[in-house]
């Protein structure tokens, strides 16, 4: 007799055993694997099973596959003719059901297209596109916003259609020439997004693109004096260096044979290297192109000229070129660069002269904080030439691209930041898809066993917990009246952190650092300068200085500008990097709570960029970090749900079944004996009792209070299914949705009993049988209840089923 030890031992290994040959079974047909265009069709859901039907897509060319409630896209590394031409938007945009045409990131933008034009809640929608640096996040994004700009243009209203027309090309002149101000080449990515944005498509009452907005976070600016290792500064200065003409380059007093130190690796020819916007087709945007060479260039030849220089002994010739591109007197700029004002209370000011390190510090701080200035004036000129006025627009489109997961070898404030913002978004999509939904089951009564998934709420807590935080704890450091000490800030750490068991040490490292367990892998992160970065000092005479400029635009970057910082007491008041980037990063979560957000997963195949090459180890990585696998796992083994809202007042879940029809024998179980039942009347108080009938036996129309609409559904080969609603655009709505999504043409019929009445969504493609979960709504006319007297259905209480 076996012990329950080894009993329940070799239970397991029987379990392995036959997961194993499951496994085998199914990926011994491999001519089949690249057809599974949804990996919930996988069986079984393994992350074995779910990497060999993707790498044997990728082989294929394919390079979009559905994984439940999400999409994955792999990046190809390489142009692939005709995969997102006009002709294919068209397609997507046209096809009465887009799910069922091949995965594409077309069918994600449609998705939430339809959504507004259905009035969905929450109507507004967000597109979040994730994953590491260099997985195609960025490229996604275009993609997105071309297909918007194609397919919420109207040419039948020629009386907007030049406005339209203008609207379309400033969205999408603007979005390169952000990248070209905020993006750079690094080691991972030859187009990698220094800043986060978030761009809102505005759409009018007939879903037509009238405007945008964006919104941009925690851009790189210590790029602008320094870059890591073959890396490479922002791309606008290749592109003045590559394509400026003489005429500008002697303005710029740029020749072509002179080579800057801030500028390396301009050897290497990139996508994007040319002068953007050489002819510019707004207005507006020859403006913009013409404002930011101007301004840049004399941030450019403050930075460029002086780099090469010996503080505290700068050659005349280089102050006077950089001065007269600033246009401030040559002497006040050097002595902003070489002499330190103290000041202690109502006592006169005194002159220090800087070391050669303070000196480099306010030369590099000279160039951050112009170019940081100039990319918010940008951003806002853009916002001024492309956002609709409130009164125009009523929804709105957000396309999220942010900078993806970093780990180098070298890490500070920049990749720490810049990973808990992938935490905070990898929450988000947590608690939206893997936890939400299998709570969602459990409360509808479902036998439901959880899946487990990553949660990474003790990586937030370590990083943004209150008041022993990574964050706080950097904070308060800055705001002591002390030099910095990366030494004894580290000691701190260990002191106060050391019980979370996502941050830990290497006890053999002689240089300050802390290593946290981020969800997409671990990063060790080194303290030094990283509370000088999070404090962000800008001496105040540069600021004085800027505000004395004779140049117009770099006088109003800086004429609002408080060159002290004081408060209304006096002291001086530091806001940190980090204390704004999380302020800015809350906001946005609350746009994203506030929308129906659509997730897509771009997977990096190799780390070298190469084009078509899958190595297994680091896409597997990937998977289960962003929690792929477990999604596939509670979309495939539970029930792949969509959520539409009815009439305001009713929430519906259409629900598949993978065990269609033992589950819905299990519900009429109870209803058999009404199979002989005649008379129509008489089954009214059977259904108030069980609530469900058989429909084989019914041969007349039959009114039904509380009808489990899914055993109708799956009961008859075909009737007609007759709802009221309340709006003649949600009675558009719903017809349009439920003869799109839920009925295959020629097998159901969808019709309203009064065209002044209309319901909103119900999202899903049956296939088999349908169980419909529904829920009762705290909502105004939540209870409503049909009129008797009235020959019509007055409310969606009753359903009218006619069997045909």
């Amino acid at each position: 007799v076996l012990s329950p030890l080894k009993s329940g031992h070799a239970h397991r290994k029987s379990l392995n055993d036959s997961l194993e040959g499951e496994v085998k079974a199914f990926l011994i047909d491999e001519d089949r694997l690249h057809t599974y265009d949804d990996l919930t069709k996988v069986n079984p859901v393994t992350p074995k099973t779910v990497l060999k039907c993707l790498q044997a897509r990728y082989r294929a060319k394919v390079f979009y596959t559905h994984a439940g409630c999400t999409l994955v896209a792999l990046n190809p590394f390489q142009p692939v003719p005709d995969l997102y031409s006009l002709d294919v938007m068209k397609e997507y945009h046209c096809a009465p059901q887009p799910q069922e045409s091949k995965p594409h990131i077309f069918i994600v933008a449609e998705e939430a297209y339809r959504n507004v034009q259905g009035q969905v809640e929450p109507v507004n929608q967000s597109l979040v596109v994730s994953g590491e640096s260099g997985a195609g996040k960025t490229w996604t994004s275009r993609c997105l916003m071309k297909y918007y700009a194609t397919v919420a243009a109207s040419s039948s209203l020629l009386k907007s259609q030049d406005t339209v027309d203008r609207i379309e090309k400033r969205v999408l002149v603007s979005n390169p020439i952000m990248e070209a101000f905020g993006n750079a080449c690094t080691l991972r990515n030859s187009n990698s997004s220094r800043f986060g944005k978030y761009i809102q498509l505005q759409l009018n009452r007939s879903q037509l693109l009238v405007g945008a907005s964006v919104q941009t976070y925690l851009l790189e600016k210590t790029r602008v004096a320094g870059q890591p290792a073959n890396e490479r500064n922002f791309h606008i200065f290749y592109q003045m260096m590559t394509g400026g003409s003489d005429e500008q380059r002697s303005e710029w007093k740029m020749s072509h044979d002179q080579r800057f130190a801030w500028l390396p690796n301009a050897e290497k020819t990139l996508e994007g290297t040319c002068l953007l916007c050489p002819h510019p087709p707004a207005r507006g945007l020859r403006t913009i192109a013409s404002n930011r060479l101007h301004v840049l260039n004399v941030k450019l030849q403050c930075d460029l000229t002086v780099f090469y220089m010996s503080p505290p002994v700068y050659p005349i010739d280089f102050m006077q070129r950089c001065a007269s591109l600033l246009c401030v007197p040559v002497e006040e700029l050097q002595t902003c660069l070489r002499v330190q004002t103290l000041r202690a209370g109502k006592q006169s000011a005194l002159f220090k002269p800087c070391s050669l390190a303070d000196c480099s510090v306010r030369r590099d701080c000279l160039a951050k904080v112009i170019y940081a200035q100039l990319f918010e004036w940008l951003v806002t000129f853009i916002n001024d030439s492309i956002c609709a006025d409130n009164s125009t627009w009523c929804n709105f489109i957000g396309l999220l691209d942010v900078y993806g997961f970093e780990c180098f070898q070298f890490n500070n404030l920049e990749q720490l930041c810049i990973n808990y913002a992938n935490e905070k978004l990898q929450q988000h999509f947590v608690a939206h898809y893997l936890k939400a939904q299998q709570e969602e089951y459990v409360s509808e009564g479902l036998e439901w066993s959880f899946v487990k998934y990553q949660d990474n709420q003790g990586c937030l807590d370590l990083m943004e917990g209150i008041p022993t935080g990574v964050f706080s704890l950097l904070n308060e450091e800055c705001l002591l009246n002390r030099a910095s000490d990366a030494k004894q800030f580290m000691v701190r750490l260990e002191k106060e952190l050391s019980d979370n068991g996502t941050m830990s040490w290497d006890k053999f490292s002689k240089q300050p650092h802390f290593t946290v367990a981020h969800y997409a892998g671990k990063v060790t992160y080194q303290i030094e300068g990283m509370m000088e970065k999070n404090k962000d000092p800008v001496p105040p005479e540069l600021i004085h200085l800027l505000k004395k400029s004779e140049n117009p635009l770099l006088h109003q970057l800086f004429a609002d500008r408080d060159p002290v910082g004081q408060g209304t007491r006096g002291l001086r008041q530091v806001v940190t990097v980090v204390s704004k980037f999380k302020n800015s990063l809350e906001s946005l979560m609350k746009i994203l709570h506030s929308t129906t957000p659509h997730y897509t997963r771009c997977i990096k195949p190799n780390t070298d960029c190469r084009p078509l090459t899958f190595k297994k180890e680091e896409v597997i990585m990937q998977l289960e970090a962003c929690g792929i696998v477990e999604t596939i796992h509670i979309s495939a083994a539970g029930f792949p749900v969509s959520t539409g809202v009815v009439n305001d007042w009713t929430d519906f879940v259409l629900v598949l079944q993978a065990l269609m029809d033992a589950l819905a024998e299990a519900e009429l179980d109870d209803a058999e004996d009404l199979q002989e039942e005649a008379m129509p009347p008489e089954l009214d108080p059977i259904l108030r009792a069980r609530g469900s009938v058989q429909l084989s036996s019914i041969q007349e129309p039959v009114m039904v209070r509380g009808w489990p609409m899914g055993l109708a559904l799956a009961s008859a080969p075909a009737i007609t299914v007759s709802m009221t609603a309340t709006g003649f655009q949600k009675m558009m709505s719903v017809m349009a949705c439920l003869n799109e999504h839920c009925f295959r043409s020629g097998e159901y019929k969808v019709e309203t009993n009064q065209f002044k009445q209309g319901v909103a969504s119900i999202r899903a493609q049956p296939r088999g049988s349908i169980k419909l979960h529904y829920q009762r709504s705290p909502l105004l006319y939540a209870d409503m209840h049909p009129d008797h007297k009235r020959d019509g259905v007055t409310g969606l209480n009753q359903i009218l089923l006619e069997s045909t």
